[in-house]
């Protein structure tokens, strides 16, 4: 998700005029894209200003609570999947600041004028290794539930805080550097020709890093870990599906789904039709886009709706939050009675 958003957010592009021959750019584009002489409109209007402006305000404050609480209770756990969980919601919020704050709101609809070419590209590289690390580390926790529920032993003795630590800093550091290519990635709103070879590479390149190989890892990890169950239910055990398993087939079901169009929208746009020219391609590349964002934003419900857990400890963070507020507002000499403190999650417990 690039500073596509610019035109995403309604701000108004400026068009090319046709040439003193009066002949159009459709003229002579030749190949797989048809030719429509005008600029395609944004249809969407002011529909995607509205939907990033709730989705940040709802989303960044869920998630700054959920890196709170997934702190918590890694802190107390030491387990290796609260910790890709906290750097995942991190990697949401840098996604979100970065993508929807400074892509589709600031740049888009407040400041609504061109950014130079040089600070755009720049902030290319930010928002797809933003894209990446998410993404990475959610199959760096699939291969984690993977290696504890198929090979248990192997993963108890291998697994640890520091190595979980390691793998993480690993990830984002080759999420930075597979982000410097996009450096030179063209802004889909202005593609009004066929793309040449870098821009191909790219977009194949955006498409495989970020869905095509990940999901692969999803389908092959998810895959083995039902057929345990099933084996398990087969031998006369009662297959037990922890809250770690279940949160982790929710995480990658809802990024599958939510980023599917954006994926097939940009294979259609590479081969079929500009976004540049085509008002078709250009609303569903605006769908497609706020679809992928949505993916930042839902993990939270996910997260209350499968685990007990979480769920405590979000009550906990709140109930911490709001004493100090309430201390804070007692008239000088009024003694405040003593609040139980919720019990503390003990060492060991699943999410």
């Amino acid at each position: 998700m690039t500073l596509e958003g610019r035109e995403a957010a309604g701000q108004p592009q400026a068009t090319l005029g046709p040439p003193a021959n009066g002949s159009g750019p459709s003229q002579e584009l030749e190949g797989h894209w048809p030719e429509i002489p005008e600029r395609s409109p944004c249809v969407a209007g002011v529909i995607p200003v509205i939907y990033y402006s709730i989705l940040l305000g709802l989303g960044l404050p869920v998630n700054l609570l959920t890196t709170v609480a997934l702190a918590r209770l890694a802190a107390r756990t030491r387990k290796p999947s609260y910790y890709y969980l906290l750097a995942l919601t991190v990697s949401d919020i840098v996604t979100q600041v970065v993508i929807v704050f400074v892509g589709f709101l600031l740049q888009g609809a407040v400041l609504a004028r061109e950014v130079p070419r040089a600070v755009v590209r720049t902030a290319n590289i930010l928002e797809f290794a933003a894209n990446h690390a998410s993404v990475w580390i959610a199959v760096l926790l699939t291969v984690d539930r993977y290696s504890a529920l198929c090979h248990p032993l192997h993963h108890r003795a291998a697994s640890s805080p520091g190595r979980t630590r390691r793998a993480i800093v690993a990830v984002l550091g080759a999420a930075l550097l597979t982000g410097i290519p996009f450096y030179w990635w063209l802004d889909v709103w202005r593609d009004a020709d066929p793309p040449s070879m870098m821009d191909e590479a790219l977009k194949w390149a955006h498409c495989l890093i970020v869905y095509f190989i990940p999901c692969g890892v999803f389908l092959v990890t998810n895959s083995a870990i039902i057929c345990r169950l099933r084996k398990r239910s087969h031998s006369g055990l009662r297959p037990r599906v922890g809250k770690g398993t279940a949160i982790l087939l929710g995480v990658t079901t809802l990024f599958t789904v939510l980023w599917a169009p954006r994926i097939f929208v940009m294979l259609y746009h590479l081969y079929v039709a500009p976004v540049h020219r085509d008002w078709r391609v250009h609303l569903a590349l605006d769908v497609a886009n706020m679809a992928a964002m949505l993916n930042t934003a839902v993990n939270f419900s996910l997260y209350c709706f499968v685990s007990k857990t979480f769920r405590a400890t979000i009550r906990e963070v709140i109930h911490d939050a709001h004493l100090p507020c309430i201390l804070g507002s007692q008239p000088e000499g009024m003694v405040v009675e003593p609040v139980l403190k919720p019990p503390g999650i003990p060492k060991g417990a699943e999410l």
